[in-house]
C-alpha cells in the first residue's frame, strides 16, 4: 500500500527509524480516512515533502486544499493551532483537523511559487512586510524558545559525538555559548516560527504570499529570522547570509547581534539529525563566526 501512495524521496529517511516505518505502514488508511471525512477528491504527493505527506485536495464544491499528514515530530505538534491563531492573515487556512491522525486540511496556495524564485532582496522585501504581522502575543499551548533551546543545549554534545566529531568542538562550544547567553534575556514573547524559509513561503491569489508548515514557538522577535538568514534558498555564500543578517534586522529594528546569536546556536543544534550531518549549515554558523 505504501508504494500506491508513491511516498515521495524526501521522505526516504522515516524508513531508517522504527517510528517511521510505523508511521508509513499507517499512512495508506490515514489517508483512506481523512479523504473519507472531508470528502476529498485526492492528487498524488507533492515531491518536496520531507517531514510530512501532503497531496493536492479538492472539496465537494470544488475548492483546492492540501492535506496533510504529519511525522510524529514534536516541532510540528502546534501547528494547527498556529494556524488558527493567524487565522489566513499572512497564512495558509486551515480548513479541517484531525489530531489523532495529526492530518491538517489546509487551504492550498495559487499558483503556489515558492518565494525563493524572486530575486533576493525582493524576497526580503516580502519578508519584512510579512514577519510583523505573523508575530502575535502568544502563550500555551505552545512551546517556549527557552525550553526548546534547552534541549539543543541538552542534546547538541551528545548528537556531535555520535555523530563522530564531524566538525570542530569550539563550533559546539560557540554555539552553546550563544543560547546559554540568550535564553534568558529575551523580549517581548510573541509567535515564531522556527522553519520560516523562503521555500515555506508560498505565492497565492487571496493574498500575494502565504506562508505554509510552520514550527510554531514562543519566543522574542529576534529568533523570527533565524530560518531566513540561515536558508540557503536565497543564496549560500559569506556574503548573501551576512547580507540577510544586516537587512532583516536593520528593517525589523532587530537587535543584530542577538539575531546572529540564535541563527549560530539553532543552526548548528539543527545540523546534525538521525546521524545525518548537513554541511551546510555548519558552513552558515563558520560564516557568522567570521570564517569565510
Amino acid at each position: 500500500m505504501e508504494s500506491e501512495l508513491l511516498i515521495p524521496d524526501g521522505l526516504g529517511w522515516v524508513r531508517n527509524v522504527a517510528a517511521g516505518r510505523e508511521w508509513l505502514a499507517a499512512l495508506p488508511e490515514r489517508v483512506a480516512a481523512c479523504a473519507e471525512r472531508w470528502s476529498l477528491r485526492l492528487g498524488p504527493p507533492f515531491p518536496y515533502a520531507f517531514a510530512s505527506l501532503a497531496l493536492p485536495a479538492e472539496l465537494p464544491d470544488g475548492t483546492p486544499a492540501v492535506l496533510k499528514l504529519q511525522y510524529p515530530d514534536p516541532d510540528s505538534v502546534h501547528e494547527a493551532t498556529a494556524l488558527e491563531c493567524w487565522a489566513g492573515a499572512g497564512a495558509a487556512r486551515l480548513l479541517g483537523h484531525d489530531p489523532r491522525r495529526r492530518a491538517l486540511l489546509v487551504e492550498r496556495c495559487v499558483p503556489g511559487t515558492p518565494l525563493h524564485a524572486l530575486p533576493a532582496d525582493a524576497a526580503l522585501d516580502v519578508a519584512v512586510g510579512l514577519l510583523p504581522r505573523l508575530w502575535r502575543p502568544a502563550g500555551p499551548p505552545f512551546t517556549p524558545l527557552a525550553e526548546e533551546a534547552a534541549g539543543w543545549l541538552e542534546r547538541l554534545p551528545a548528537k556531535w559525538e555520535r555523530a563522530g566529531r564531524p566538525y570542530e568542538r569550539r563550533l559546539v562550544d560557540a554555539a552553546l555559548g550563544s543560547l546559554t547567553d540568550l535564553v534568558g534575556s529575551q523580549g517581548t514573547q510573541v509567535l515564531v516560527n522556527q522553519d520560516l524559509h523562503a521555500g515555506n513561503v508560498l505565492r497565492a491569489t487571496r493574498e500575494p504570499w502565504l506562508l505554509i508548515d510552520p514550527k510554531p514557538l514562543t519566543g522574542e522577535r529576534e529568533f523570527g529570522v533565524v530560518p531566513l538568514v540561515r536558508g540557503a534558498e536565497l543564496g549560500h555564500s559569506p556574503e548573501a547570509v551576512r547580507h540577510r543578517l544586516d537587512r532583516l534586522s536593520a528593517e525589523l529594528g532587530l537587535d543584530r547581534e542577538r539575531v546572529r546569536g540564535w541563527t549560530i546556536g539553532q543552526t548548528l543544534a539543527w545540523s546534525i539529525a538521525e546521524g545525518q550531518v548537513f554541511p551546510r549549515q555548519v558552513e552558515v554558523v563558520r560564516w557568522l563566526l567570521g570564517e569565510g
